[in-house]
Formats: structure tokens, sequence, C-alpha cells
């Protein structure tokens, strides 16, 4: 798993966490991957898009690792535009990527396939319903998981203080925190 070294930046402060996520997930042979809300990047000049660090890059990680491992990605975002640079930036993984432009909370109530890890960051933290909005995917998404089933929550306080609080209810365990992102599992 030597690529996850190539998003070592020093401004990917979600690094470390992403990293003991994929090796959690790698020990336990995931390959179905599901992500609300794609790397979004910034803009450069008028029609150009560059990464944004600040993002994490969540979509170019996972579909790095899911390449790595004949899985695939299945992420959700509700803005094409998004989107289409999410596409851009993960072009070598495409055949392990399947891109859905939908609400999430709609896209994760009518995914038909068991979820090896989770990742929720389809909202920002500062919008005013962010945790609520968190806690409706998790409850989307609970029957889709496994024993084995990985959930990482991101925007740590700022929106996933209800969704904690839920899944601990279920019998989760945080296994992973910090700053910034929060993994749980059975």
């Amino acid at each position: 798993m030597n690529f996850i070294e190539d998003y070592n930046h020093p401004k990917n402060f979600r690094f470390d966490s992403f990293k003991f996520a994929l090796k959690e997930a790698h020990k336990r042979n995931h390959e179905i991957f599901v992500e609300t809300g794609v790397s979004r990047g910034k803009k450069k000049l008028l029609f150009f898009v560059k990464k944004n660090w600040n993002d994490g890059m969540s979509t170019m990680i996972f579909s790095d690792y899911v390449k790595f491992v004949n899985g695939h990605l299945y992420t959700c975002d509700i803005s094409k535009k998004n989107l289409d640079n999410a596409k851009k930036f993960v072009s070598k993984n495409k055949n392990n990527v399947s891109f859905i432009l939908d609400d999430s909370i709609n896209f994760l109530k009518n995914f038909d396939k068991k979820i090896d890890f989770l990742y929720l960051d389809s909202l920002d933290g500062f919008y005013e319903n962010a945790s609520s909005h968190q806690l409706k995917e998790i409850k989307c998404a609970i029957d889709k998981l496994h024993e084995k089933s990985l959930v990482l929550l991101d925007d740590k306080g700022q929106k996933t203080d209800l969704s904690i609080k839920f899944m601990i209810e279920k019998n989760f365990k945080i296994i992973n925190e910090t700053k910034n992102q929060v993994l749980l599992s059975f």
C-alpha cells in the first residue's frame, strides 16, 4: 500500500486518519467503499481545477485503495460540478469508481450492496443541519453494514455528535479518533 504516502502532504491534515483507516480496511479485506461527498478540488484561474489538500482528497485516496485491492468505490455527490472535478482527479482508476449524482440520503437508502467501508462527508460541518443530515445518512446505511465494516465520520465535533451517539447505542466502538475524524466499527 505504498500509494498512501503520495497523500502525505503538509496541508493534508487528515492524512494520519486516512492512513490508519486504510490499513485497518486492508486487514479486514475490504473491497466495497462508499463515500458521500466527493473531493471537490479548488478553482485555479478560470477553467482549471487543482487538488485541494485541505479537503483531504478522500476520493483519490479511496480510488487508489480499491484499485490496489481490485475493489470498487461508489461515490455520491449532489453537485455535478463536484463529480466532474472528482472524475478528473481519479481518471487513472475510473474502472474502479462509480460516480452517482444524487442526494446522499436517497443514494444510501437505495444502495443495494453490503458496505465494507463507509465514509460520511456529504455536508460541510458549518451548515446548521449538518449533524442531523449525517445521522440520517448512518440510519439509511446501517442495515448495509456487517460485523467487519468500518465507518469514518468527517468534521468531528461539527457534525458527528448525533451519529456517534447513535452508533454507540448500536454497539459500534470508536477504534481511532483524531482532531477531524472518528473511525468506528462493531
